[in-house]
């Protein structure tokens, strides 16, 4: 099969997933008109190793909430398509969407988020940009419509300090190791762990690696040689179990190495027994089936043979992402709707996600407090632990620096301002 028929495949297949669930609402939930959600991922080029179980996640969840009768009687329907992650297929597919009437946006890749963000201010279509995308998208007055919803990546790089200084001895007079893809992404939280140094008395030394990361030999030989106390490995997909080979065979241990939110339980089974127990990672939903949410889903899709992928992969980290996403998307709408009720508007969206308050999805993240002011929703998150098996808790909900979060933000705005 070639590549093209593969992706238009995989579309197919998906949009049938979402269609299927619509069909299968009772009729009693298929009364009012639909809602219409657009998530326009990668599913084959650079996000491949997360958008099927993320995309799993967000199918399901839509499919229970239209078995509980969808949005005050509305049912939801998925629009999904692939982006590839190229800009100008993600605005093409954007400008499909919203002519379909789909009135909320998930794109899940930086640069595609990041080419549509001025769009939807200007159209006022609201998206969500969970745990990616631009640091100054968690300012409200400077993107109205873009909600990152989740701890921005120097929130989570915060998240990783905070742990080293109070659970692993101090960051005081310690060396760390920030080894990290050579883009955008790679570098977004450099300049948080700067300020933080200097407050905190640490060394910082930077080890960039090239794209796509499957070749770290030469930046790992140079980080040996500076023998650090702690390492921070921030990458995506492949390239992350690389990072943790790499750091083992050149003597670091396992405890020592902490990582950005992206290393899931497909990463660590690169691994066999305990050879990388002690990895930490920054975590921003529990994984696995316990929260009430997931429960749900197992019960009412999953079990009865009405999900939408491998039940394997039900629980994992990138599933309960894409939990979260929309139940995020879900709790805005519902809170839009009970203020202005129908019919419902991008406006009416924005203004019930700025009323999100203390909002966990049934114990699934932790607590989302969402202000016209504060689109990232105070950076908390956790630290988790690989013990050989799954990634455990190692503390509990919280934030951390974020007067040094929110400063990097205004000098970004200003920045963008003087440019323009």
């Amino acid at each position: 099969m070639k590549h093209t028929d593969l992706a238009l495949s995989r579309r197919t297949v998906l949009t049938a997933a979402a269609a299927a669930s619509m069909g299968s609402l009772p009729a009693w939930a298929q009364d009012k008109a639909p809602i219409q959600f657009a998530t326009l991922l990668d599913f084959t080029r650079v996000y491949t190793f997360l958008t099927a179980e993320y995309s799993q996640g967000q199918q399901d969840y839509i499919n229970l909430v239209n078995q509980e009768g969808g949005i005050d009687g509305h049912p939801i329907k998925l629009i999904i398509k692939d982006h590839a992650s190229y800009p100008e297929r993600g605005i093409a597919l954007y400008n499909e969407a919203k002519a379909a009437g789909a009135v909320f946006f998930d794109f899940l890749s930086s640069p595609v988020a990041n080419a549509l963000m001025p769009r939807v201010d200007e159209d006022h279509m609201p998206m969500i940009a969970f745990a990616h995308g631009r640091a100054d998208a968690a300012d409200g007055d400077a993107f109205p419509y873009v909600f990152p919803s989740a701890a921005i990546y120097r929130s989570q790089a915060a998240l990783l300090l905070k742990y080293i200084d109070e659970q692993e001895g101090g960051l005081k007079g310690k060396k760390i190791a920030f080894v990290h893809i050579d883009s955008a992404f790679g570098k977004e939280p450099i300049e948080l762990i700067e300020r933080v140094a200097k407050t905190k008395g640490f060394e910082l030394k930077l080890y960039p690696y090239p794209v796509p990361g499957t070749e770290q030999a030469a930046t790992w030989s140079e980080v040996r040689k500076n023998r650090p106390d702690k390492i921070i490995i921030w990458g995506a997909g492949p390239g992350q179990a690389v990072s943790i080979r790499s750091a083992v065979t050149n003597g670091i241990a396992p405890k020592d190495i902490h990582s950005v939110i992206w290393l899931s339980e497909s990463d660590m089974s690169a691994f066999k027994g305990n050879e990388v127990v002690g990895v930490k990672r920054v975590a921003l939903v529990n994984t696995g089936t316990g929260p009430a949410i997931l429960k749900r889903i197992v019960d009412k899709v999953v079990t009865p043979g009405k999900g939408s992928g491998d039940k394997a992969k039900v629980g994992t980290t990138y599933y309960n992402i894409g939990v979260a996403s929309m139940a995020i998307a879900v709790q805005a709408v519902k809170l839009g709707m009970q203020k202005g009720g129908a019919p419902l508007t991008g406006e009416k969206i924005k203004a019930g996600y700025e009323t999100i308050k203390d909002f966990t999805a049934e114990g699934l993240m932790p607590p989302l407090t969402i202000t016209a002011k504060d689109h990232q929703g105070g950076g908390a998150g956790m630290i988790s632990e690989w013990d050989g098996k799954q990634w455990a808790p190692k503390s509990d909900w919280g934030s951390a620096y974020q007067d040094v979060v929110w400063d990097l933000i205004k000098e970004d705005i200003a920045k963008s301002k003087e440019k323009k």
